[in-house]
């Protein structure tokens, strides 16, 4: 079982490294490949050191699975080039998701739509994720209206160089080039990725587009409001669910409790609740703050969090791999 991980130097092809050797995937020879300037470094996995390679060297190595985290332009060229030569490809870029002919996958939610003729597979944004794995199991019994959400998102969804901007604006280090329009430390930002014309940004319609399309009904309305805060790492939500159908709180919690890949925490009288501090590392989405919406009938309100370069990208990658293996898709 060969795999190539596609930026393999970068904040999240490391975290897909760390995840396959956690999850002991099956891994006979790793690939880790990246753009020009980073052909010939060393990388570690399980203890052993392989050295990284360009794109055509990896396509004529013949990696079973190759998992992208490249950016959307390289998968874009790159992708259809490793799919061509039979390489399954599961992309971390938003470049194949909204595209008609390519599956976008949460395994916990829809990886029964995957066939061995996919051999692109887009992985969702990380704020969509989280999301609707708590949706899906109650949307099954309760049939989702309406999904009001804010996010609190971690720098680390930007990148290292976001990570970098936070600390040295913490020391007062004006010389570290900066990666948003302003300062984040001690700030947060209505402004994630670029401004759409209709005032929303493309992380907002992201999160929108993309529910309806993972939980195959257009009929669920969405609206979204994306926010960077100066945490690093795990990615939070206010998520407020209107249902056609009334609900019961409890059962609501041993819903949540009993779905694959979801923790509850959810005891206020103790302050316990998810936080993003506590996600780190972790594969699991944490949900709490779970009480009736008392404006609204049939309404939910929740804190949903997970590690963003885990769950919300990592994890769910490696995730389909493994869904693919177990298939023998792969």
């Amino acid at each position: 079982m060969k795999v190539a991980v596609v930026g393999a130097t970068g904040l999240v092809g490391s975290e897909i490294l760390k995840v396959l050797a956690e999850r002991n995937f099956p891994v006979t020879e790793i690939i880790p490949v990246a753009s020009e300037r980073s052909i010939g470094k060393k990388i570690s996995f399980k203890g052993q050191e392989f050295t990284v390679v360009g794109y055509e060297d990896a396509i004529n190595m013949k990696p079973n699975v190759a998992i992208f985290s490249a950016g959307g332009s390289t998968s874009l060229e790159m992708a259809p080039k490793f799919a061509e030569a039979g390489i399954t490809v599961i992309d971390n870029s938003s470049a194949w998701r909204m595209d008609p002919t390519k599956k976008l996958i949460v395994p916990e939610v829809n990886a029964d739509e995957l066939t061995p003729a996919d051999k692109i597979i887009a992985n969702p944004n990380c704020s969509t994720i989280q999301m609707v794995v708590v949706m899906k199991p109650l949307h099954d019994k309760y049939k989702i209206k309406r999904v009001v959400v804010s996010t609190y998102q971690s720098v680390t969804g930007t990148g290292k160089a976001a990570v970098d901007q936070l600390f040295a604006e913490r020391i007062g280090d004006n010389t570290v080039p900066k990666v948003y329009p302003h300062k984040i430390d001690l700030n947060v930002l209505p402004h994630i990725d670029v401004f759409q014309e209709n005032g929303y940004t493309k992380e907002e319609m992201k999160m929108i587009k993309e529910t309806n399309k993972i939980m195959s009904d257009d009929s669920i309305r969405v609206t979204a409001t994306t926010v960077r805060i100066p945490t690093v790492g795990g990615h939070s939500e206010a998520v407020n669910i209107e249902f056609e159908n009334d609900f019961d709180l409890d059962t609501v919690r041993e819903l949540l409790a009993a779905t694959e890949g979801v923790i509850v925490q959810d005891d206020p009288a103790n302050n316990i609740y998810p936080m993003p501090i506590n996600s780190h590392g972790k594969d699991e989405i944490f949900v709490g703050r779970i009480r009736r919406d008392e404006s609204q009938d049939k309404t939910l309100n929740l804190w949903v969090v997970a590690d963003n370069l885990r769950k919300g990208a990592a994890t769910n990658a490696v995730q389909i791999a493994e869904y693919l293996l177990k298939k023998e898709m792969i």
